[in-house]
């Protein structure tokens, strides 16, 4: 399949991955999951760390992302997550995204290992040779790994160009180091939020081209993305308050899971939270309380 042609920018949601309960994927509902998404804004969707990733088979990762390409088609771009424990199986992932039809690939670098710059540096080359789509690099440290030296991202776009090396920053501070990739770069590189959200009125201010929310507050991440696109800062701000104190509660891989698959229920989409274990959190009762109350406050924004 040739590679999908389409922007890549503006909103692209991290879709969740809907489980049976005996955990084997929901097709029909992660179907229904993406076409939703487009019918209310979206640019492109992602399959990512959010989307239960590691927690899928590498043949679960192989149908799925063929699944959403073609799922998707021609309404906008595909993003897949491709990072592994090692280079040669995040080339083969690579390279099947590329056969499928993906518009980039995305990889975070290894998490088990603590790597050297020259093998960060290699690890992200040998997928930059082996396919011709952009690669996304993902500084997923806030809750995974540690973060990648700014000055080893700078030089690979230098060297390969801001159309083939993007980047995900979500390394602390997020703000202050996407102003220093922006730096290191000339203002060329394509620099997507990754906070969920709740640091998007920010970056955009600092030049981010997009952002990579989950699928839980898509509506009102796309309403302050427009927003801010159109510098109305004061809607902007009414929107991302209650979207950045729902986002405080997802402090760590499994709250963003937890929190964002009770929104989806919420909203009619998913039947059930059930996301595979084992979990390290568990939403309770007065934080999905609070989650309710900011929910509607996002809601009560976006219709003033």
């Amino acid at each position: 399949m040739a590679k999908k042609v389409a922007k890549i920018g503006g909103v692209l949601p991290v879709f969740q991955t809907p489980f049976h309960d005996d955990e084997t994927i929901d097709w029909e509902t992660l179907e229904k999951e993406i076409h939703w998404l487009f019918d209310r804004g979206a640019h492109g969707v992602v399959m990512a760390l959010a989307s239960e990733l590691l927690r899928l088979s590498g043949a679960e990762r192989d149908e799925m992302a063929a699944w959403v390409c073609r799922t998707v088609g021609d309404r906008g771009a595909v993003i897949i997550s491709v990072g592994a424990e090692s280079s040669y199986v995040a080339e083969r992932y690579a390279l099947h995204a590329e056969t499928s039809g993906a518009s980039a690939v995305m990889a975070i670098p290894p998490i088990a290992t603590g790597l050297s710059t020259t093998e960060l540096r290699c690890y992200y080359e040998r997928l930059l040779k082996c396919i011709n789509i952009p690669v996304i690099i993902q500084d997923a440290s806030g809750y995974v790994g540690k973060p990648i030296p700014l000055s080893l991202q700078a030089e690979l776009m230098n060297e390969y160009g801001p159309h083939r090396v993007m980047f995900k920053p979500e390394a602390s501070p997020i703000g202050p180091r996407l102003s220093a990739l922006r730096e290191a770069t000339g203002g060329k590189a394509l620099i997507f939020e990754g906070s969920g959200g709740g640091a998007l009125f920010d970056s955009h201010h600092r030049g981010a081209s997009g952002t990579m929310a989950g699928a839980d507050l898509h509506e009102g991440i796309v309403a302050l993305w427009d927003a801010l696109e159109a510098g109305d800062d004061e809607r902007a701000l009414r929107i991302s308050l209650p979207v950045g104190a729902i986002v405080a509660f997802m402090t760590q891989l499994d709250a963003f899971l937890a929190v964002e698959k009770y929104l989806l229920v919420k909203q009619g989409l998913f039947q059930n939270t059930v996301v595979r274990g084992p979990v390290g959190y568990v939403l309770e009762e007065e934080t999905r309380s609070e989650v309710d109350r900011f929910y509607d406050r996002v809601m009560n924004a976006i219709a003033e």
